[in-house]
């Protein structure tokens, strides 16, 4: 009977002090949408629409001038240059496969809390999607839309900050909310827009 006892006090100080140790590790949840293990508070500011990457100052080598955005799809990055050889960088969604372009265009209207009229190409793909939405916190373009030349692209935020630092959207460029109003203060209706693949 003694042995039980001490096995079962052994077994319990062995537990105990696993969770002491590991508590961090066992509450780490893996996230299929960012490939990454996260803690449940960094789930939660997912939720929130915070991004999981966060815009800083970089140093920016360019010829191109303040103002222009860059937007390198390879990198997953979206670069505003700034004077002195600067550029804030900022987290992006970009096209999946198959949705992937490049180009120079200009920023040729800017809008906030944008409609959304989803092409007749996206209706058919996707069954059940409206011909259109207004604008508003459920919409797929979020606060604040850029629009990109003529094309059918945008600069848009997005509620769904998971997708930010992936490869999902149908070619359109996707901040969240914060990071595009931060955006959509600092840009111009005019500005250079440079896609690179």
């Amino acid at each position: 009977m003694s042995k039980i006892k001490l096995f079962i006090a052994s077994l319990s100080v062995i537990i105990t002090a696993f969770l002491l140790v590991f508590p961090a590790s066992a509450a780490r949840v893996y996230n299929p949408d960012t490939n990454k293990w996260e803690t449940p508070s960094e789930r939660q500011a997912a939720r929130r629409g915070v991004s999981p990457i966060k815009k800083k100052i970089v140093d920016y080598k360019t010829k191109e001038k303040p103002g222009t955005i860059i937007v390198e799809t390879s990198e997953r990055r979206l670069y505003l240059v700034l004077e002195g050889g600067k550029a804030l960088k900022y987290g992006v969604g970009v096209g999946r496969e198959g949705f992937q372009w490049s180009g120079i265009h200009r920023i040729s209207r800017k809008a906030e809390w944008p409609s959304w009229t989803p092409p007749a190409a996206m209706r058919k793909r996707i069954p059940g999607l409206p011909a259109f939405m207004p604008g508003g916190p459920d919409n797929p373009l979020g606060a604040r839309a850029l629009y990109i030349g003529s094309t059918l692209y945008r600069l848009h935020g997005t509620t769904e900050a998971w997708t930010i630092g992936q490869a999902v959207s149908s070619g359109c460029i996707r901040l969240t909310n914060d990071d595009v109003i931060d955006l959509y203060d600092r840009v111009k209706v005019g500005a250079k827009v440079i896609v690179r693949r």
